[in-house]
């Protein structure tokens, strides 16, 4: 009993310290889309500019958790997280202080490898610490993270650009300084996994303990758990169109806000703010309903978030330009209420059906699928705007969530996990 109470405190306070670090590294990604109208207004960057930015940033990113998912999987999590959010202070830093379109897009692009160093480690170490049966509840509370993450960079940044009156380049400033602190944390208080916190490993039927699963699982049985798996392929294709509907409303939110509806960047950035809040509860209850009535079969609570996600898109579109702030602040909050759902369970979704002995490579794989919609969110999104308007940009959305919607629906069969295979 002793030794379950010292694993639940060590667990508790792992999820809680890397729930922590990783919403930093949100902090120094998500403040460009609250510094980008200013940036335009300023004529230091086009439009064209940052949608091409935003697309070799997503695709970067991706590429990177691809990557370092197959690192993550073999080195320490705690050093490997830590290195990352220290390059991504200095890349912040670095792009607040330079006023040439090709340093922007260097500056950004680097720090979208950097960024890739945070989730990888985390899904490696959070199979370690969680077991399968709790993971969908417990790791979608870890998701929040990212949320708390977004939230932190528009209301932090809309303090600057409002009521303080700073200019853009603080927004990138201020997050550079907090994130150096988070990098001390994430040093001494993120423990890779229980043996390192001093604590028993989970068994699981099925699985390996820490030690066997470093002696004996190779590169080729690591990609045989990630690539051969069917269910990992959908959920890896759907995570595109789920990434274009979260990055369309969240990297254009304060943007198509201010431009479609004449809404200023200080109250767009809090309509932004409140559909993450409603993120945070939508991810919390997409992991309970996964677990509680779906027995672990994320799968099947994605394909009702992703039908309600593309209802709410299209009640945004429809909504009239005139209409109150607080219908359309409302249906915002609808989306981000379920989108984030499939966005959270997707990791889980991968992590189990690839067990904890390829949680980050799985990750990684779906994660590179996921950036890889920045060609359309990004890029894609300048070119619709300009050409037919912020109208047919956001009808958009509601298709891309039905496309996904099938995607998941294809997978509805699926066993929760793969390690009794």
């Amino acid at each position: 009993m002793n030794d379950e109470r010292s694993f639940r405190r060590a667990q508790t306070k792992f999820i809680l310290s890397s729930a922590i670090v990783y919403a930093f590294f949100y902090l120094t990604r998500k403040n460009l889309s609250m510094a980008q109208p200013g940036m335009l207004e300023e004529g230091v960057i086009s439009t064209y500019a940052v949608g091409t930015m935003l697309t070799v940033h997503g695709i970067v990113y991706g590429l990177s958790r691809f990557v370092n998912g197959f690192w993550a999987d073999r080195l320490n999590g705690r050093v490997f997280m830590t290195v990352g959010i220290a390059l991504s202070a200095l890349m912040n830093l670095l792009f607040g202080c330079t006023s040439l379109s090709i340093l922007f897009a260097v500056f950004w692009v680097l720090n979208g490898w950097t960024q890739g160093m945070g989730f990888p480690p985390c899904a490696k170490m959070l199979t370690h610490w969680i077991h399968p049966k709790e993971l969908a509840t417990k790791m979608s509370l870890w998701n929040t993270s990212h949320s708390f993450g977004a939230v932190m960079a528009l209301g932090l940044c809309s303090l600057l650009l409002g009521p303080l009156g700073l200019g853009w380049r603080w927004c990138f400033w201020v997050p550079a300084a907090l994130a150096a602190g988070a990098t001390v944390f994430c040093f001494f208080c993120v423990k890779d996994s229980p043996t390192e916190a001093g604590v028993e490993e989970l068994e699981i039927d099925g699985g390996k303990k820490e030690a066997e699963s470093k002696a004996t699982v190779t590169s080729a049985e690591r990609c045989r758990l990630v690539f051969g798996n069917r269910v990992i392929w959908l959920i890896a294709f759907a995570n595109f169109f789920v990434y274009i509907v979260r990055f369309g409303f969240l990297d254009w939110g304060p943007t198509f806000l201010k431009q479609f509806k004449g809404i200023p960047v200080a109250k767009g950035g809090l309509m932004t703010i409140a559909f993450e809040l409603a993120a945070v509860v939508g991810t919390i209850f997409a992991g309970w309903v996964t677990d509680k009535w779906f027995k672990g079969r994320g799968v099947r609570t994605c394909v009702f978030c992703m039908l309600f996600a593309a209802l709410f898109s299209f009640g945004f579109w429809y909504l009239p330009s005139g209409a109150p702030i607080w219908q359309a602040t409302l249906l915002l909050m609808g989306a981000g209420f379920c989108i984030y759902g499939p966005q959270a369970l997707i990791g889980i979704i991968a992590a189990n059906q690839a067990t904890k002995e390829a949680a980050a490579m799985a990750n990684g794989f779906t994660g590179i699928m996921g950036y890889l919609s920045t060609l359309v969110s990004g890029i894609g999104v300048a070119f619709i705007k300009t050409h037919y308007g912020w109208g047919a940009a956001l009808c958009s959305f509601a298709v891309f969530a039905l496309v996904g919607m099938i995607l998941f629906l294809c997978a509805w069969n699926s066993k929760a996990t793969g390690y009794k295979k």
